[in-house]
């Protein structure tokens, strides 16, 4: 991996930012503030960006190149459109790191260090840096909405393809799972 120094809040970054759609919705003064947080890393081929299991605080946007994702060994998928955020998921919930992203081919990415925000604002700027803050996580909401969405869809054609290959009876002969609630409410 290559890596830059944190990068400067100048008009050139910054336009430059602005051309990423998922932080189209940041004003300048926010995108300042994210630049100051964030560095671009390269990887060259098959270097891995994210190790599963870890507890590192980056979060990326993807600027150039593809990369894979894989859980267990097993591809989950690639994203290879400029501006899709990874890592996103251990930043909310802070836990480990659910999968490995490898970088397929030369990948360029903006990482953002989130363990950074004490070099975001001093005290008197409480209310911008959770404005800033809030904005973050409105991103994370649209992005992990729309993954969900293509996990919906991903699952409903391998429950269709299962069932043409004879694999799963209908679902509506599937056996009850319901929880009993009158055991359930029954006094121990």
């Amino acid at each position: 991996m290559i890596e830059s120094k944190y990068l400067k809040e100048n008009i050139e970054n910054i336009q430059r930012l602005m051309s990423i759609s998922a932080l189209r919705h940041f004003e300048t003064r926010n995108l300042g503030k994210l630049l100051r947080l964030s560095k671009i890393r390269q990887y060259e081929d098959g270097e891995i960006i994210i190790q599963e299991g870890d507890m590192d605080p980056w979060l990326y946007f993807l600027l150039s190149g593809k990369i894979r994702v894989t859980k267990e060994d097993e591809e989950i998928g690639t994203i290879s459109k400029k501006g899709e955020i990874f890592g996103e998921m251990r930043i909310i919930d802070d836990q480990s790191r659910s999968a490995t992203v490898l970088a397929a081919g030369k990948t360029i990415c903006l990482a953002v260090d989130t363990s950074a925000g004490n070099r975001l604002s001093t005290s008197d700027q409480k209310d911008e840096r959770l404005d800033f803050l809030l904005l973050l996580y409105r991103i994370f909401a649209e992005y992990i909405t729309y993954r969900l969405r293509l996990t919906n869809e991903e699952l409903i054609r391998a429950k269709k393809e299962v069932r043409r290959l004879g694999g799963t009876p209908d679902p509506d002969t599937e056996p009850d799972d319901d929880i009993d609630l009158d055991q359930l409410m029954k006094p121990v």
